[in-house]
C-alpha cells in the first residue's frame, strides 16, 4: 500500500510563527490527508504553554524537538532577528539527521519553513525534497520583503530618512519610518539577515501567504502577477487558532469569561500587546490613566514594564510578575467596578468571540489582527515591534477598520489621547463607520474558507502540486 503523503515545517521560534504553521498543517491534513512533522527549534527549554500546544496536537501531527543551541558567542544586544536566522543555519546538521530519519518510512513531499528560515532549503535540495516557504504575516510585507533586494541597491540612506514614501507592489505607499523594525538600521546584522532570506525567497517552488483577497486585494494580485522564475503565490488565510484549541490557564480563562458574562452586549475593550510586546514605566501610567478617564469597561491583559525594549518578552519563558505593583496607587481600586486587570495571560480568542467584547486595542500582530477580523471588532492600533507598524497604516489608512492612537513628541501616547480613541472607537461616529466596514470583512472571512471559497481553492491547487510531486 502506497505511503500517505507527508510534510515536515521549521516554524520560527515564537508561539505567532508556530500556530498558523499548525492550522496550516490541520487544514492539509483534514481535506487533504497529508500527515506532518514539525521541527522545533531549541534554544533553550520549552515554556509550559509551549509544551501544552504541542501535546494537544492530532494525532496526524507529530514534532521534534531539536537539540539545543548554545548563543553564547552572540552579543547580548544581538536582535531578535537575528537570533532567528542563525537558529536555522546553526540548526542544519539536526535538520539534515532528522529529515534523514523521517525519509525513511514517510513519503516526504515538502519542506516549508516560514519566514527567517531560508537556509533550510539547502537541506531540502540536497534530499531532493520541493521546499517552500509558508509566509506567517501579511501580504503586504511579504511584498516588501520580496522588493527589498531591490530597494538595497537603490537607496543609499537610512530608509527612515527617505523624504518621500515607498510604492511596495500593490500596497499603499509606505513610509520608511513604518517598515518592519530590523529594516530600520542597515549597518545592524538583522538587516543582513532580513535581506539573506528576502534574497532567497526566489528559490522557494511557491509561497504560502496567511492572507485572503478581500482583506490584502491590491498586494496578492500584485504578489500573483506572473514573473519569469518568481514563485507561484497561494493565499489561503485567515489560519487562526480556534477557541478550543487555545492553550488553557483556567484560573484566568474562568475569571475573565465569568466577568465578560456580567457586562453589556458590546460595551468592554479588551487591551492586549500580544504574547512579547512590553510598554515602559510611564506609558503604562498612561494607559491606566487614559482608560480610567475614559470610563470605559475594559480587560487589560498587562505584564511588567520594560523600558529598554518592546519586544521583551519575546523569546523568554513563562515568567509572571503577579503582583501589579506597577500599575498607578489606587487604580484597580477606582476602575474595580468597571475594568478587570489579568497579568501576563488571557484567553484572546474566546475574549473577542465573546458577545460583551466591542473592540481590541492591539500592537497589531497579524495573528491578533486575523483573529479580530473574522469576529467583526474594531480596533485601536498600537504598534510595537516588528512588521507592526507596517500593519497599523494597513488598518488605519488603508482598510480604514481602525483608530491609530498617536504619540506624543516623547513618543508616549499620553492618557487624553488614549481616553480619546477608546471613547471614539467604542461610543464615536467613527468607531460605527468602522464596526460596518470589518463587518463586511468579517462575511469576507467566513466566506473564503467555505469548500467553494477562494482561500479553500488556493489551498487545494497547492496540496495537487504537491502530491504531484510524488
Amino acid at each position: 500500500m502506497e505511503k500517505p503523503a507527508h510534510i515536515v515545517l521549521i516554524p520560527s521560534p515564537g508561539m505567532g510563527h508556530l500556530i498558523p504553521l499548525v492550522e496550516f498543517a490541520k487544514r492539509l491534513n483534514t481535506l487533504h490527508n497529508f500527515s506532518s512533522t514539525f521541527f522545533i527549534l531549541n534554544n533553550g527549554p520549552l515554556s509550559k504553554s509551549q509544551h501544552a500546544f504541542l501535546d494537544s496536537l492530532p494525532n496526524a501531527i507529530n514534532y521534534l524537538i531539536l537539540p539545543p543551541l548554545n548563543f553564547d558567542d552572540l552579543p547580548q544586544d544581538t536582535k531578535i532577528e537575528t537570533r532567528m536566522s542563525l537558529m536555522v543555519t546553526r540548526s542544519n546538521p539536526s535538520i539534515k539527521e532528522a529529515l534523514k530519519s523521517i525519509t525513511l518510512n514517510k513519503k516526504v513531499v515538502a519542506l516549508f519553513v516560514d519566514l527567517f528560515g531560508t537556509d533550510g532549503f539547502d537541506i531540502a535540495i540536497e534530499f531532493g525534497i520541493p521546499h517552500y516557504l509558508f509566509f506567517p504575516a501579511s501580504a503586504m510585507t511579504l511584498s516588501l520583503f520580496l522588493h527589498l533586494p531591490m530597494l538595497d541597491q537603490m537607496v543609499s540612506c537610512e530608509y527612515r530618512d527617505m523624504p518621500d514614501p515607498v510604492q511596495i507592489p500593490g500596497c499603499i505607499p509606505l513610509h520608511g519610518k513604518d517598515f518592519l523594525d530590523p529594516l530600520q538600521d542597515r549597518t545592524n546584522d538583522a538587516y543582513k539577515m532580513v535581506l539573506h532570506n528576502a534574497k532567497r525567497y526566489m528559490m522557494a517552488k511557491s509561497i504560502v501567504v496567511n492572507s485572503f483577497k478581500e482583506l490584502e486585494g491590491g498586494a496578492i494580485e500584485a504578489l500573483q502577477q506572473e514573473q519569469l522564475g518568481k514563485p507561484l503565490v497561494y493565499p489561503v488565510g485567515p489560519l487562526i487558532q480556534s477557541t478550543s484549541n487555545e492553550t488553557s490557564q483556567d484560573v484566568n480563562e474562568s475569571k475573565c469569561l465569568n466577568w465578560l458574562d456580567g457586562q453589556p452586549f458590546g460595551s468592554v475593550l479588551l487591551i492586549c500587546f500580544g504574547s512579547g510586546g512590553t510598554l515602559s514605566s510611564g506609558q503604562i501610567t498612561e494607559l491606566a490613566m487614559g482608560l480610567e478617564l475614559s470610563k470605559a469597561r475594559f480587560i487589560w491583559v498587562v505584564r511588567a514594564p520594560n523600558d529598554k525594549q518592546a519586544d521583551a518578552k519575546y523569546l523568554s519563558s513563562d515568567t509572571h510578575n503577579d503582583t501589579l505593583d506597577y500599575l498607578p496607587k489606587g487604580f484597580l481600586e477606582r476602575t474595580k467596578n468597571h475594568g478587570l486587570v489579568v497579568p501576563s495571560w488571557a484567553p484572546q480568542a474566546q475574549i473577542l468571540s465573546h458577545a460583551s467584547t466591542g473592540g481590541f486595542l492591539t500592537h497589531c500582530g497579524w495573528n491578533s489582527l486575523l483573529e479580530t477580523v473574522t469576529q467583526g471588532l474594531p480596533m485601536i492600533a498600537w504598534p510595537l515591534y516588528a512588521e507592526q507598524k507596517m500593519n497599523a497604516v494597513m488598518l488605519s489608512e488603508g482598510l480604514k477598520i481602525a483608530l491609530r492612537a498617536k504619540a506624543n513628541g516623547n513618543g508616549i501616547v499620553d492618557r487624553l489621547e488614549i481616553s480619546r480613541v477608546v471613547k471614539g472607537l467604542l461610543e464615536g461616529e467613527e468607531g460605527n463607520a468602522i464596526r460596518i466596514r470589518i463587518q463586511k470583512l468579517k462575511e469576507a472571512a467566513a466566506d473564503v474558507l467555505t469548500k467553494d471559497g477562494c482561500s479553500t481553492k488556493a489551498l487545494d491547487q497547492l496540496a495537487s502540486t504537491l502530491k504531484n510531486k510524488i
